[in-house]
């Protein structure tokens, strides 16, 4: 058996605590009266409707538009993608052609407070326009949720010199690079440009590039806002750019990570065909109950604490180690959902993506009932305890891998099948593939964080355990 270093239980084991006390937690900071986000944790989850209720608003062009069939239908397509980009899967949307209406339900944000339908509507009305303006001219200044200042409505030439705007633009992407000139790797947004958008960037960078240095600057507005400011150079004659900074007219200062994905969602998205007004709004309760989430979380800790006694008392050792292999499970999972990691923004918890957790749950506790089961086999063979551990880990894995594995397949097909933009959206109705994608995303997320942490971790922690000389009695491991 590979040895493996005493010190590496408690490394791996201060590691899994950590990740669930942040995961749990978050971490979190203040900048003067503002609420700073380092890490997010559970009250980062946004709760679908059955959980935390939500919004019902009825939507109808603005106006006297006599709004086609064909164009009721894109505005449906953006504020769906608006839906999905903001990873909210639980929603319901309709399309009334008759009335010209549009009917959405879909739930809270995960940090409203307020729970104003009014307000919580205005992230899918928007008209998200996209324009790129001669100089960095504003006339006011306000502070965003994170105390960072943010420069809003145009004037002078920036507001009447727009050199190309949001339909010049094919795609945009989210990434990371390496800047020219030495500088320091940082999130851009890459745009992909059209033929006509090619030209009018060329024909704005000729110009701007003639210009003394000061007042060759294009800024970046996403509808009143300024998100760029960067310097122009040279001509650039390309059909791709990109979008540095961060709602700051400072270009040397850089997007994170979900500003960077954020706004290149929400250029995707496009503008709507038309400005939309609210025809009508309320509220929805959850239909589970206003404490129905509290009661959850208050089983949940008790099944676990009880799964936990279980583990230790019939598997001892091995039982000890799976435990904290557990914690670290549930931990994964929360932090896959939440948007604790940079590159997976929060996802909508649904009751069904609550059951995906527990069925992966249930699957590393089978995972690590093998392995224990199968080193108890080993000891009552006679044989060594390094010889039990590493044939109980080995002859165990073949099992736990083909269940997990058909798991992983059922939860893909689940989430490529179900999800919430696809043709069977028209067959079973948003909602339904929304719950159903939500299993297939919390089950995949559970069994790849089973494997992570019932298997190679778990693993790990026993094998070092296995070589403290008090540890080493076969009675800890299940034996006589």
């Amino acid at each position: 058996m590979k040895k493996v270093g005493k010190p590496v239980f408690f490394i791996v084991a201060i590691l899994i605590f950590a990740l669930a006390y942040t995961s749990i937690f978050g971490i979190y900071g203040e900048n003067g009266d503002f609420k700073i986000t380092y890490i997010k944790g559970v009250s980062d989850i946004r709760w679908g409707i059955d959980i935390k209720g939500g919004v019902e608003a009825t939507f109808k062009p603005s106006g006297n538009v006599k709004a086609t069939a064909e164009q009721m239908s894109a505005a449906k397509s953006v504020i769906e993608l608006r839906l999905v980009t903001n990873n909210i899967t639980d929603y319901e949307l309709y399309q009334d052609n008759d009335n010209g209406l549009i009917i959405v339900r879909y739930p809270w944000k995960e940090d409203e407070e307020n729970f104003d339908p009014s307000t919580a509507i205005e992230e899918l009305a928007a008209t998200a326009k996209l324009t790129f303006r001669e100089g960095n001219s504003y006339t006011k200044q306000e502070y965003d949720s994170n105390g960072e200042l943010v420069y809003k409505t145009p004037s002078g030439t920036t507001a009447s010199h727009i050199y190309l705007d949001g339909s010049s633009i094919k795609s945009a992407s989210a990434d990371y690079v390496q800047l020219e000139n030495g500088g320091k790797a940082q999130y851009i947004v890459s745009l992909e440009l059209t033929d006509e958008g090619r030209k009018l960037f060329k024909e704005a960078t000729t110009e701007l590039s003639a210009k003394s240095s000061g007042e060759n600057v294009m800024s970046i507005w996403m509808d009143d806002t300024m998100i760029s400011a960067p310097t122009v150079e040279s001509v650039i004659d390309s059909n791709s750019c990109m979008i540095t900074g961060g709602n700051k007219s400072d270009s040397s200062a850089g997007f994170t990570a979900s500003e960077a994905t954020a706004l290149a969602n929400k250029i995707n998205a496009g503008a709507l065909p038309f400005e939309l007004e609210v025809d009508s709004y309320g509220s929805i309760n959850p239909t589970l109950g206003d404490y129905a989430l509290f009661a959850m979380a208050l089983a949940g800790i008790i099944a676990l604490a009880l799964i936990i006694i279980f583990m230790i008392v019939y598997y001892r050792l091995p039982g000890f180690v799976a435990s904290i292999a557990l914690i670290g499970q549930v931990a994964l999972s929360l932090a896959a959902v939440s948007g604790y990691f940079p590159f997976a923004s929060s996802f909508t918890m649904t009751l069904a993506g609550i059951s995906g957790i527990i069925l992966s749950v249930g699957m590393g506790i089978d995972a690590n009932v093998i392995t224990s089961e199968r080193i108890k086999d080993e000891l009552y063979q006679g044989k060594t305890l390094d010889g039990c551990i590493r044939y109980g880990t080995k002859n165990s894995f073949s099992a736990i891998f083909d269940g997990n594995i058909t798991n992983i397949i059922v939860a893909l097909i689940l989430m490529l099948v179900f999800g919430p933009a696809n043709i069977l959206s028209g067959i079973f109705g948003a909602s339904t593939t929304g719950a159903i994608y939500a299993f297939g995303y919390t089950l995949l997320v559970g069994v790849i964080a089973n494997f992570v942490m019932g298997v190679f971790a778990s693993r790990l922690m026993l094998m070092s355990l296995s070589r403290f000389k008090f540890l080493r009695n076969k009675k800890l491991y299940g034996g006589k």
